[in-house]
């Protein structure tokens, strides 16, 4: 049975009862990669002023802060590609109330930022990282050079982060067959790893995603030809269920929207780099905080009440089909990995 929404002056609590204590923040649409199950080759990004201003941005967290919010992911597109990423950073970390200031980047620009970002507060970094061939690299980000980001890795490590993180989205065909090679890599590191089924948002045109399709039990069956897994009840606020491989430090998590349904647990919402609410990845249930924030300046009560009120509208879970055209147009880079 449903259960009613939070009041203004408590935490957040949709009507199915999850507490929402995880804010993903998209600060940029931009990227400097065009990775193939992210967005189109040839992107038409939004224009200044429909995006959020860095100082609207860290309102909106305050905002969401005061809500109970006590983790916050930034994200993009890329996120070090804009300009003051690292000061809004800096300023997210000061916030009260939050706990866990993590970054999602595809690592860059990280030879030149790591110090900076650890100095900011950021205590934990996810790297995407989906191949260690540099031509298949090449292929999955058409425009990425593998050894900056490997280059990046490093100095992520030697900056001292509380945990680094491998995001590897898997494509059958594409990169399945390196599995173990990337776990080995994040074993030999003392880095986590994640693999990830494809999200169908947005059009693309470079594979055909049902065909690219590989499940997390593939994936999990290949590293068990190589590693022993132990099943573990960790959880980092995420939808990755985690496995720690025997005789290292490493976590293998598995991010699984189509074969392992996670909705039951969601806890988190995005604000998309337009300042939409983005109540769930596979639907289309926003509020447009934006409109709210530019019309009642320095109404941070205001601003709250509309935050409460849509978790009403947040829905149960997602209906990904792989063997339909996605319902979803806006691509990831948008939305906010």
């Amino acid at each position: 049975m449903s259960k009613p929404a939070a009041n203004e002056n408590s935490i957040l609590i949709d009507r199915f009862g999850r507490r929402v204590d995880y804010l993903r923040i998209s600060i940029t649409d931009r990227c400097d990669f065009r990775c193939i199950y992210c967005m189109a080759e040839n992107m038409t990004f939004l224009p200044r002023a429909q995006i959020l201003t860095l100082e609207e941005i860290f309102t909106l967290a305050s905002a969401f802060t005061g809500l109970g919010v006590s983790k916050i992911r930034v994200t993009g597109g890329e996120p070090l590609v804009r300009k003051g990423a690292v000061s809004l950073l800096r300023k997210l970390g000061g916030l009260p109330g939050l706990r866990n200031l993590v970054l999602t980047t595809n690592g860059s620009q990280l030879e030149s930022t790591a110090n900076a970002l650890r100095e900011a507060g950021v205590r934990r970094l996810n790297i995407s990282l989906d191949t260690l061939q540099e031509d298949k690299f090449r292929q999955l980000t058409r425009v990425g050079d593998l050894q900056q980001v490997l280059r990046g890795i490093e100095a992520a490590r030697r900056a001292g982060f509380e945990r680094l993180k491998i995001n590897a989205v898997i494509l059958k065909n594409r990169n399945h067959q390196e599995v173990g090679d990337l776990l080995r890599f994040a074993v030999d590191r003392g880095l986590d790893i994640s693999f990830i089924e494809e999200m169908p948002l947005g059009l693309v045109s470079a594979h055909d995603r049902a065909e690219a399709y590989y499940s997390s039990d593939a994936i999990k069956q290949d590293l068990e030809q190589q590693f022993t897994l132990l099943a573990s009840p960790e959880q980092t606020g995420g939808p990755s269920r985690y496995y720690r491989v025997v005789g290292s430090d490493t976590r293998v998590g598995f991010i699984s929207p189509h074969s392992n349904n996670f909705c039951a647990t969601c806890n988190r919402v995005r604000l998309t780099v337009e300042g939409r609410l983005l109540l769930c990845l596979g639907n289309e249930h926003s509020v447009d905080l934006k409109r709210i924030l530019r019309a009642n300046p320095g109404d941070v009560q205001i601003l709250r009440q509309a935050i409460v009120a849509a978790m009403r509208i947040k829905p149960e879970r997602h209906e990904f089909d792989l063997r339909e055209q996605p319902v979803i147009l806006r691509h990831m880079n948008v939305t906010g990995g």
